[in-house]
């Protein structure tokens, strides 16, 4: 490790915005952030709720980049941009784009500059539940089953499903299309000068468990592809067999974007990920130990050990890859669709009369009320005693057994039942499916002795993480960085730079550490197996197949 001070930039693209975090490789300090909003996505451009459809321009991704990254180093002291050493990237995911040939996203060249089916397919999009499930179908019944290593199932949310439906129902983009890139390949090489289809570094993270790649086969076969349909088959030579996980160096950044973003020219550039995997990371993810990022969606991830997995294929869940965590370790990722859209969704609801019938100059700070009050609210009410119980697949259900045709339900409503005894039930739905998650990985012998949470509402909500331990019945430690995913790749851009030798080295020297721990009240945990019970049974109603 150099002796002298050097810092790595961890980059965080999130689903509204890009941070960026300068670390002291050294500490683990975090000198100094920056955030910047996506422009175009925060006019709500290119999207349509009602159909599901999400999508956001690369411009915003170019323009936040540099924005965020001008903002860290303005709040950090001067001499810290040449003491730079490396950065890396993590990404929503599966969040795709259709590029040219020499990998340019098509909504970056004239003809489709505001086409949405040319910009990044953003991982909540769900308009190819259709695609999926004739991937679902032909996969498990062809000679090599694909999505084993997928947790058995495929979902809307990963990258063909997506690319496919837009090939599908779109012929000037799929005649301009060439190939196909995920966010943190494509930034990636964007800054290192290679977004070339066939030769730019791919994100094992990424492929493994969102494109069906696996070490055994790469990505599926061009013959499986031409029997789902001619149009991915004819992208299928223009791809790539071969992944890097996040340790590896994918190249140096060039003189343009280092003039761009204020630093050196040929610094190192680590391979990217998907944000959730760096988060665990950053929050010293270890086998048995289970990282929660909680957020508008959740992610949930684990690492264990190969020997100790074996041959066996984790059923429902979204994928198992190995060195998509941690290098020399298997990593496993579950979630569910939604959890804080869920209470924004309810925000929303109640704000509608707010928004369409007061003055403008009050319904912003009201709105901004809204969350907090019916917390506070919520919290006097005692669990069981609005008889509500709510299902949070208000955004399909992501794990276990992914179905994005699943929605959310609410039971148990009387004229009786106040906004705070509603969404007290939607807290406990999210902790519910959170368990539900838990207890099916449990089934499957992943051994889980210890919970560590990441993301805003772990930060921001104690009321949702108490709830959420006494659902689980199991502490659940809060991670003390705020920025957890950027430090995650911090720490990746470390390794890759040469200042330590593995990850477990720079998580050692670079961790935050925690800052609470939430543990169980025995009294309300009976009351809530219970309720968990009847949470089970309005589950199974709604989809008897997979419960």
């Amino acid at each position: 490790m150099r002796s002298t001070n050097c810092y790595t930039i961890g980059i965080d693209y999130g689903t509204d915005s890009c941070r960026a975090l300068i670390v002291d490789c050294s500490t683990g300090r975090e000198i100094a952030s920056g955030v910047m909003e996506y422009p175009r996505w925060a006019q709500g451009l290119y999207c349509d709720l009602t159909s599901n459809r999400y999508r956001q321009h690369p411009l915003d991704y170019i323009e936040a980049l540099e924005g965020a990254v001008a903002c860290a180093l303005k709040n950090a002291a001067p001499g810290t941009a040449e003491n730079v050493v490396g950065l890396c990237f993590d990404t929503t995911g599966s969040t795709p784009v259709l590029t040219d040939r020499n990998g340019i996203p098509l909504a970056l060249t004239p003809a489709f500059a505001g086409d949405p089916d040319a910009m990044f397919i953003l991982w909540k999009d769900h308009t190819s539940v259709i695609e999926a499930e004739e991937i679902n179908a032909l996969a498990t019944s062809w000679s090599e089953n694909y999505i084993r290593y997928e947790g058995g199932i495929y979902s809307s949310e990963w990258v063909w499903s997506k690319v496919l439906h837009i090939l599908r129902t779109n012929s000037a983009v799929a005649k301009a299309a060439w190939a196909w890139s995920e966010h943190c390949d494509w930034i990636t090489g964007l800054i290192t000068g290679n977004t070339s289809p066939e030769t730019m570094k791919r994100s094992r993270c990424a492929a493994g468990h969102k494109a069906m790649w696996h070490a055994s086969w790469g990505l599926p076969s061009e013959t499986f592809l031409e029997r789902l349909d001619p149009l991915l088959a004819a992208m299928r030579p223009h791809l790539f067999s071969k992944t890097d996980t996040s340790d590896t160096k994918a190249g140096t950044l060039t003189v343009e974007w280092a003039k761009r973003l204020g630093l050196t020219a040929g610094i190192s550039v680590a391979v990217g990920a998907i944000d959730a995997h760096m988060g665990a990371v950053g929050a010293g993810i270890a086998p048995h130990v289970l990282t929660r990022i909680m957020g508008t969606s959740t992610c949930d991830i684990m690492v264990i050990d190969p020997v100790l997995l074996g041959d066996h294929c984790v059923s429902g869940i979204c994928g198992q890859v190995d060195g998509s965590v941690l290098p020399g370790y298997i990593g496993i990722e579950a979630g569910q669709s939604a959890f804080g859209d869920i209470y924004a969704w309810f925000r929303d609801v109640l704000a509608w009369p707010l928004r369409n019938l007061c003055s403008p100059e009050i319904v912003d700070t009201a709105i901004g009320q809204i969350l907090p009050r019916l917390t506070a609210e919520a919290e006097k009410i005692s669990p069981g005693k609005s008889g509500i119980v709510a299902l949070d697949w208000f955004n399909g259900r992501r794990t276990p057994f992914a179905n994005q045709t699943l929605r959310g339900a609410l039971t148990g409503l009387t004229l009786g039942s106040s906004a705070p005894m509603i969404f007290r039930a939607l807290v406990e739905a999210t902790a519910f499916g959170s368990r539900a998650i838990i207890e099916h990985m449990k089934q499957e012998g992943i051994g889980i002795d210890a919970i560590n949470a990441i993301g805003g509402i772990s930060q921001k909500s104690p009321f949702v993480m108490q709830t959420l331990a006494d659902v689980l019945d199991m502490p659940i430690r809060v991670v003390r960085s705020e920025q957890a995913c950027a430090l995650g790749a911090a720490m990746f851009a470390a390794v890759a730079a040469g200042i330590y030798s593995n990850i477990p080295e720079a998580q050692a020297a670079m961790g935050s550490g925690y800052t609470a721990e939430y543990k169980p009240d025995p009294a309300r945990t009976k009351i809530y197996d219970k309720l968990y019970r009847q949470y089970l049974a309005l589950a199974k109603f709604t989809d008897p197949e997979h419960n």
